[in-house]
């Protein structure tokens, strides 16, 4: 018998008709491209989420985890506004011990004039409408009136004569950097206090502590992700992520094959921002640096980032992500923003950029934090980010290839004489396989050189265990067009020809 079946035994007797399907040559499905978002619950969340991983298909969905104003909610809401389609699992979290952060808006003064106060909190505007003649006790209380009417909002509020104190909804470090500012538009734009009031701005600050990175990793398991978007970018967590997912023991080991990619976002001068991606080198994650003027809190711009990354790798997982807009982010005021010399030394330092072109804050360089290699010295092989999303795309296919054809195949020398259909494969074969989907990928834009990648694949039994072989997979892949230089040798006119 020269066909092999898997099901139908070679003794069967009894008459007549046999089928037993073998889908091994059919498969063509993509592995579907999981996201997932880290964020914190409000203090007082009581879902039964928590902790857990959880598929959430709506904002509301969020919100009733989060609760209103949450964290988790908000960049839920900004992953949504960039990734309208994509499968997002979430792990809420809750901080246990640590500190809300307070702010303050201060009035002195009276209104000589009827006007609005235009407060932004986290980037998102309140209106209070202010009689002429209101004193400092009756516009703080106007204004915390509206701040608690708007449940979406990070922060409650509370009155007191010409003071309104602001609380975030969560305790942790991270809640001081909701910004507060007043009249962010201007003038032009309508935004003016009232004549005769005065407002004086004191934020958020003394929020301390964040959610355990070691119960979350617990939580996360084996899940697969290949979007993974931790807002906090401190050491602690950083370190915790950094283990969880290294190719030696880690989610991009050859035992567990998750493989993935942690976006996070930090606000910050230049040497702040410096100084953060020095300390770092993680090939597996990547910091987005931004403006201190840039209105939205970070976990907002972390999930507005990555989201538009996983929309991009997912069309195409070798084709860089620059430019990608972020909907939902506005950009620091004119004069406050980086300029190139600063956008290089951030790309020096394993901070990816972001920049405002067009009306959008859009990705400029999404590069990992790894910088040099186990000797200290300057390793640009992992720059990118988008490599590590080419080289899972591609790991992930061949796998789909050989255990779709091979899983229960019987393995033989080369030369080896067989029946035709025997659920035989000898290294040869799948040498052939191997070259037969790198020139498919080629034709698909993630590889090239397709000669060279022949000569140097190497496909061998190994001579200790004639069970396994052994493989050296040496892909060329597509990079990606990062720098268009042109040297501009004009002239005033052409000299005439000699002849």
């Amino acid at each position: 018998m020269s066909v092999g079946f898997q099901q139908i035994p070679q003794d069967i007797r009894v008459p007549l008709f046999y089928a037993e399907m073998d889908n091994s040559m059919a498969n063509s499905a993509p592995s579907t491209l999981r996201r997932l978002i880290v964020g914190q619950v409000n203090d007082t969340s009581t879902s039964a989420q928590i902790g857990k991983l959880t598929l959430v298909s709506s904002l509301a969905q969020a919100k009733a985890i989060g609760g209103q104003g949450s964290m988790l909610a908000a960049m839920y809401s900004a992953w949504r506004e960039n990734d309208p389609v994509g499968e997002i699992w979430c792990l809420p979290l809750k901080a246990d011990t640590g500190a809300v952060a307070t702010g303050k808006v201060s009035f002195t003064g009276a209104a000589t004039e009827p006007g609005l106060i235009s407060l932004y909190i986290g980037g998102d505007r309140v209106q209070a409408s202010i009689p002429s003649g209101s004193n400092p006790t009756a516009a703080a209380a106007a204004l915390a009136t509206k701040i608690n009417a708007a449940a979406d909002l990070p922060v409650t509020a509370t009155a007191d004569t010409g003071d309104v104190t602001l609380t975030s909804k969560w305790k942790g470090a991270s809640a001081n950097d909701i910004g507060l500012v007043v009249n962010r538009l201007g003038q032009s734009n309508g935004e003016v206090t009232p004549a005769g009031l005065t407002v004086t701005i004191t934020a958020l600050a003394s929020g301390a502590g964040s959610p355990d990175a070691t119960a979350a990793l617990a939580a996360l398991g084996d899940a697969p992700f290949e979007f993974l978007c931790v807002p906090w970018t401190d050491a602690t967590t950083l370190n915790a992520w950094k283990a969880a997912m290294n190719d030696m023991s880690g989610r991009w080991s050859w035992a567990k094959q998750l493989y993935g990619h942690v976006f996070g976002a930090m606000r910050g001068t230049l040497g702040v921002l410096v100084a953060a991606g020095q300390a770092r080198n993680d090939q597996h994650a990547t910091i987005f640096g931004f403006e201190q003027g840039v209105p939205q809190p970070f976990w907002q711009v972390a999930a507005a980032a990555a989201a538009r990354q996983a929309v991009f790798i997912s069309a195409d997982a070798s084709r860089p992500t620059q430019t990608g807009a972020l909907v939902g982010i506005d950009p620091a005021p004119e004069g406050s923003r980086f300029m190139l010399n600063e956008y290089q030394s951030l790309l020096q330092y394993g901070i990816a950029t972001l920049y405002f072109e067009g009306g959008y804050m859009r990705i400029q360089r999404a590069i990992t934090t790894y910088q040099k290699n186990a000797y200290g010295q300057p390793d640009d092989s992992y720059l990118d980010s988008e490599t590590m999303h080419q080289s899972a795309y591609i790991v992930r296919r061949l796998k789909s290839i050989i255990t779709s054809k091979y899983g229960r195949h019987k393995l033989a020398n080369d030369g080896t004489q067989f029946g035709d259909g025997q659920p035989i494969v000898t290294p040869n074969v799948i040498r052939g396989e191997l070259i037969s989907e790198y020139g498919k990928m080629e034709l698909d834009g993630h590889v090239e050189n397709s000669e060279m990648f022949q000569q140097y694949l190497i496909v061998e039994r190994d001579s200790n265990n004639p069970s396994r072989v052994n493989v050296l997979y040496p892909p060329d892949y597509v990079n990606g067009l990062r720098i268009f230089a042109l040297l501009n040798q004009f002239r005033q006119q052409y000299a005439a020809d000699a002849a």
